[in-house]
């Protein structure tokens, strides 16, 4: 089966995801929105750690009116756009069509299937560090991995095609329980993205000092267990905080997304990561007193943008 791709959002994860499957051959159509102009003329670079590649012909698109229906859309928008949602798909849309949220959070698929309740959908992890540097210029720094859950897709086969896909195009991809992995993300994603927010300050930074790490490490304990209150299929071991302490001890240097949004004075995607999560460990029973600490700081620092 040979699949048509959209990517709505072609930023630090859509330019580099849709370009490995680009370089691979696949029929990629991308959505740019200030570059569209600077990567119709020049193309998409992407400076990676596997390997620097550049893609001289683009097939991009300053609006979806003009883009083909395509089989599976990756919408790899920041969260705060997904208001925009509905009207940026439906052009590209056809009766079979798979959108995969590769966005971070929780409560994502729940909230685009009201406003369109007979799309497909899946959501997707992305175990990445990557970061737009340019105009039509992405660097990848580490990491790489995409893993894919479906929410409400009718046809099992197809998630795995397009895992096939992934896989096709050098990416380490798999097929993977939704719930599970968008709270397994989570454990990384709330405190590093909030820290790095609240400290001003990077990754390496907080690992090297006692006292941020063992904060985060106490913050990832109580993901986990909040995650567990709201019955997964199997539960996360509290064990995968260690993982994922040594996992960043040996990450490169890395300001989050939520840093850069905070940099840049762009909203903070608080919603799906910090409000919606402890909502919902709430109606389980379980109060995420640090998580909501944090994103009470998130929102004072938000409010405050000059």
């Amino acid at each position: 089966m040979s699949l048509k791709y959209a990517v709505i959002g072609t930023g630090a994860i859509g330019g580099y995801y849709g370009g490995k499957l680009a370089r691979a051959g696949k029929d990629v159509h991308f959505l740019f929105h200030s570059d569209y102009e600077y990567v119709k003329r020049h193309g998409l670079k992407i400076d990676s750690v596997n390997g620097d590649f550049s893609l001289s012909s683009v097939n991009a698109y300053n609006n979806t009116i003009d883009m083909p229906k395509c089989d599976i859309v990756l919408v790899c928008l920041k969260s705060t756009n997904n208001h925009l949602l509905k009207d940026l798909l439906a052009p590209v849309l056809h009766k079979e069509t798979l959108v995969i949220l590769i966005q971070n959070g929780l409560g994502l698929e729940e909230d685009l299937q009201k406003d369109l309740p007979r799309l497909y959908i899946a959501g997707g992890l992305a175990f990445i560090c990557s970061n737009k540097v340019g105009e039509g210029h992405i660097a990848h720094l580490d990491y790489g991995k995409l893993n894919i859950g479906s929410y409400s897709c009718s046809d099992p086969v197809l998630i795995d095609t397009v895992v096939t896909d992934f896989q096709q195009a050098g990416i380490e991809a798999k097929n993977v329980d939704l719930k599970e992995a968008r709270w397994m993300k989570l454990v990384w994603n709330i405190p590093y993205n909030g820290m790095t927010v609240v400290l001003n300050t990077t990754t390496d930074k907080l690992m090297n000092n006692p006292d941020t790490q063992g904060l985060l490490y106490e913050m990832m304990l109580e993901v986990i267990r909040a995650a567990n209150s709201t019955g997964l299929r199997h539960d996360i071991d509290e064990s995968y905080a260690d993982e994922m302490i040594e996992m960043t001890k040996a990450m490169t240097p890395y300001s989050p997304s939520m840093k850069l949004d905070f940099d840049s004075l762009r909203p903070l995607e608080i919603e799906y990561i910090y409000s919606r999560p402890v909502e919902v460990a709430k109606r389980s029973g379980f109060e995420m007193a640090r998580v909501s600490m944090l994103e009470k700081q998130l929102k004072f620092i938000e409010s405050n943008y000059k």
